[in-house]
Order: C-alpha cells, then sequence, then structure tokens
C-alpha cells in the first residue's frame, strides 16, 4: 500500500497536467484553423466578359460578389494561353517546358510529378477536382475527383469516375459540377480536415451550347462592335495569317448552330454529334428557339460586313448565356459557404484558364501573347487575416497558383517552382510597387487548328516584345500606354532603340531565369 505522502504528490501532479492539458486545449481552440481553397476555373472565360471588370455586355451579380468582398486582379497573365498548357502551368508551378505540357495535339500530362494537390494532401488536407481535367492523363493528387473526358459536353455528358468507369449523367454539364462539388463538400469529405477543392468547368468554351432554360436570353440586345474589328493587321505577319477570324473561320452550323439538313460544313457532323446527346425535351427546346433564326439567317442571305456583324452578334450572345449558367452556379457555391459558415475560414479563387477574343482584331479564340488572350480574369474571395480589398494591380502569372495556395497553407514551397506566392499581395493593405518587373510567355502549338505561330515573349508594365518563330522570324514590340489595343507595331521603328534593347534584355533575362531551351541570338548589343 504507497503511502499518503506518495498518493498527495501525485495528485498534485495529476492537477498540474490536467490543467496543463487544459491550457493546450484553450490554446488549440483559439489557433487559427488552416485555410480551405475553393479554386474555381472556367474555360475561355474572358475578362471583358465579367461586369466586375466591364459593362459593356455582361451582367455576372455572382461573379461581381466575389470582387466586391475581395480582390480583382487588373493584371492577371497566363503563361500558354491554351487550355491542357495552362492547367499543367497552374497544377506545377512551372511553365510549360518544365511541365513538360507544352500544347494539346502532341502532349500527355506526366502525372507523376509534383503538383500543389499532392503537397496539400502531404500536410493533411483533403483533396477533390470535379469537371474539366483536359490533359489526357488521370488525375492524381486528389481523394476525389470526377472528370469530363476531354473538352466534356453541355449536354448529358460522360464522367469518368475513379474507378475509371465512364457514366453518362443527365442534365446540364455546368449544373452537374456543382451539384458533385458541394456534394463532396457536405457528404464526402471528412470535415475535421481542411480541404482544397477545385472546381473546373467547360464552360464557356466553344461552341457555347446554352442551358435551354436561357436561350432567350440577350436576344434583344446589339453589341457594340470592338474598334478593332476590322483590324487589317498592318505590321503583322503572324495575325494576318490566323484562322480564327469571326468573317471567315466561324462556322455557322457548329458554331452558331445554323443547322438544316441542304446545309453543310466541315464541322456539321461534329454539331450533330453534341446535338444528338440531347433527350427529346431538351431537343424541342433547342429546335423551337434556333429553327426560325436559321430559316431568317438562310433567307437572308448575308454577305460582307453583313454576315459578319450578323455573326458576331449571335457569338456574343450564345457565350453570354453560357457565362449566366456559370454565374448562377458560382452564386449556389458561394451561398453553400455562406450558409455554413466557412467564409472567414476559406480563400475563394475563381479564374479562367486564359482570356479569350470577342470580337477583337476580328477574332475569336486566344493562342496569341496579345492582351485579350494573354489577361485572364482573377477575382478572390478573401478570408479573415488576409487584408487587401478591392483591384490589385500587381503582375501576376498562373504559375503562382500553387506557390500561393502552398504558402497559405504553412506549405514551403518547392524550390523548383517557378511562381511565386503572392501571398505577401493579399497580405498587404496596399500596393506592392516592387513586385514584378516583368513575365514570359510561350506558345507552341503549330501547325495546329486557328494557325497562331509558334512565339515567346515578355512583358513589363509598359512594353511588349514579341518574336514569332519556326516557319516565320519576325519581331513584333508594343507600347502598352499608347496602343493598348496593340494595333502599331513599333519594332524597328527609328527612335526606340534604347526601349528595344531594354526589352531584349528582360528577353534574355527571362529565358534564362526559367531556363528555356528554345532561346536565339538576340540583336541586342
Amino acid at each position: 500500500m504507497k503511502s499518503s505522502a506518495t498518493v498527495g504528490i501525485s495528485t498534485a501532479a495529476m492537477a498540474s497536467m490536467l490543467a496543463a492539458v487544459g491550457c493546450s486545449s484553450a490554446k488549440e481552440a483559439d489557433a487559427p484553423k488552416p485555410m480551405n481553397i475553393v479554386y474555381i476555373m472556367t474555360d475561355d472565360h474572358t475578362a471583358q466578359m465579367m461586369s466586375c471588370y466591364d459593362t459593356r455586355y455582361a451582367h455576372t451579380p455572382n461573379l461581381d460578389r466575389i470582387a466586391s468582398d475581395g480582390v480583382k486582379f487588373t493584371n492577371s497573365f497566363v503563361a500558354n494561353s491554351l487550355s491542357g498548357p495552362s492547367r499543367a502551368c497552374m497544377l506545377t508551378g512551372k511553365h510549360s517546358h518544365k511541365n513538360g505540357f507544352t500544347d494539346n495535339t502532341t502532349c500527355v500530362f506526366d502525372s507523376s510529378q509534383p503538383t500543389f494537390p499532392k503537397y496539400l494532401q502531404e500536410a493533411g488536407y483533403q483533396t477533390a477536382i470535379f469537371g474539366k481535367w483536359h490533359l489526357e492523363s488521370l488525375p492524381t493528387g486528389f481523394d476525389k475527383w470526377e472528370i469530363v473526358p476531354g473538352q466534356g459536353d453541355y449536354y448529358n455528358p460522360d464522367f469518368i469516375t475513379m474507378d475509371n468507369d465512364t457514366v453518362v449523367v443527365h442534365g446540364y454539364l455546368t449544373d452537374l459540377i456543382t451539384d458533385k462539388s458541394l456534394n463532396w463538400l457536405e457528404n464526402e469529405r471528412d470535415k475535421d480536415k481542411p480541404f482544397c477543392l477545385l472546381i473546373h468547368h467547360k464552360a464557356i468554351h466553344r461552341n457555347w451550347m446554352a442551358d435551354t432554360a436561357h436561350l432567350a436570353l440577350y436576344e434583344d440586345v446589339t453589341f457594340p462592335l470592338p474598334e478593332n474589328f476590322y483590324d487589317n493587321y498592318d505590321g503583322r505577319d503572324a495575325a494576318k495569317a490566323a484562322e480564327m477570324r469571326i468573317t471567315d473561320h466561324m462556322d455557322p452550323i457548329y458554331d452558331l448552330k445554323m443547322n438544316r439538313p441542304d446545309k453543310y460544313s466541315d464541322l456539321k457532323a461534329r454539331y450533330e454529334s453534341y446535338y444528338n446527346r440531347m433527350d427529346s425535351a431538351q431537343k424541342a427546346a433547342w429546335d423551337a428557339f434556333y429553327d426560325p433564326i436559321t430559316e431568317d439567317f438562310y433567307a437572308q442571305n448575308l454577305q460582307g460586313r453583313e454576315l459578319a456583324e450578323w455573326k458576331y452578334q449571335r457569338y456574343i450572345r450564345d457565350y453570354l448565356k453560357v457565362v449566366k449558367s456559370l454565374d448562377d452556379n458560382v452564386g449556389r457555391v458561394l451561398d453553400y459557404l455562406e450558409q455554413n459558415d466557412m467564409l472567414d475560414n476559406t480563400l475563394v479563387v475563381y479564374t479562367s484558364d486564359q482570356g479569350f477574343y470577342m470580337g477583337e482584331h476580328g477574332w475569336f479564340d486566344k493562342r496569341f501573347i496579345y492582351e485579350e488572350s494573354l489577361h485572364t480574369p482573377l477575382i478572390m474571395m478573401l478570408p479573415k487575416g488576409l487584408e487587401r480589398r478591392g483591384d490589385v494591380a500587381e503582375m501576376v502569372q498562373n504559375i503562382d497558383y500553387g506557390p500561393t495556395f502552398l504558402d497559405l497553407a504553412g506549405v514551403e514551397v518547392p524550390a523548383d517552382m517557378q511562381g511565386k506566392s503572392f501571398l505577401p499581395v493579399l497580405k498587404s493593405k496596399e500596393e506592392i510597387p516592387a513586385w514584378r518587373d516583368y513575365l514570359y510567355y510561350h506558345f507552341y502549338e503549330y501547325p495546329a487548328e486557328h494557325a497562331v505561330k509558334r512565339h515567346y515573349g515578355v512583358r513589363d508594365h509598359h512594353y511588349k516584345l514579341v518574336h514569332f518563330y519556326n516557319d516565320i522570324d519576325k519581331w513584333e514590340l508594343y507600347d502598352l500606354q499608347t496602343d493598348p489595343h496593340e494595333m502599331n507595331n513599333i519594332y524597328g521603328a527609328v527612335g526606340i532603340e534604347e526601349i528595344t534593347n531594354t526589352m531584349m534584355q528582360k528577353l534574355k533575362a527571362a529565358q534564362e531565369e526559367y531556363d528555356d531551351p528554345i532561346r536565339f541570338q538576340y540583336p541586342i548589343d
């Protein structure tokens, strides 16, 4: 039997331990929880089609909620303006030549390489992705995923599951991706762990097939033509060679839905394969809307500028109808987070894989280093502890997303990631003037659809220098302050030798910094 003295000492020690445990538990309860991340990404959604950026075209109240309660980046860019390569840059934090996915025609993403979701998993995060993947291999680094094959289908789409089964799900794709994401948040994740959820939509990708509920929207609106819609590409040989003009290359059947049994186009079969995925009710609603427009279109037999401008109006209307569904579904996600008291501890990110041409230079599509496709929208609803609000002018790029997410989660950013965490920007109440002086871009997919030549370039806050190469050797230089629409190539002009030399030096420095193996002898002193 133990002595009373021994029992007394043990009791005191136990009381001290319990007090210490209680104090520790209180500290843990007061400690900030790891930040959750909801990363919503669309395809080909350009900033000028979001009302928080531009009020001429779209009305996007739910996207505007993110911007008004957080930040809107006015200088957000991509490293390679093409869907698959852009996604690979985002996942790895590396330029295309480093992650190995340079273009959509020849590449398969090496899914064994490190990505920011894998690093988050190692740090105890749950990770999930629903929707578009478009990297040819299957996702890795996710606790749950369901993806669409390739580009995906707007109506009654296929989904690939983690069992590598392909299943058809009835409904409209933008709704379905959101349904799966919210179901995971509510029913499938461990709610005691932080999470990173990627909600990646097909919208607003070509051929812009709207939900039947929204087909009548915007039909009474006539949209203004961009001032350079009739660009003649003087001094820009690569732009002149590109095959993405609304006038000449936008397909009436595939792009604009003007299908009729007696009409043919190269893309007619592709359009009909999408149409034939619809059920009878969806087809009936679709036909009731498009058949009268189709008959009127062929009866008019439009030519020249009348045809070009008719195509433009149909293009903008169809595009914005797809945006409507997207904005509604973003609202569903925000409502869920708000109703479940998650916004104080969740970073909500909305962006696109690149920008897009909405008639600027007479174009649709992307690929070029020019501003409309180099720029990408980036808005964030910030959790507690991140002080920045309003417009953010610092230059960021999609290779920066991974480092930023890791930094936010308290995970050390790997040295081989080429991007730069902009978490300090989000923590700062004011602009950080010397944040980034320039950024680098490289596009590889040629020869290919739309015939955009291979090129690389560097952009700073004032100028942009571009080199088109491969079967062409042309340089372009733009003063973005006096020529924001990039209509006047000043490369080789008298009096700008010093500017040219400075930009050449920046281009050379960027290619050395990012270790791009494609380098040329620069015409500099």
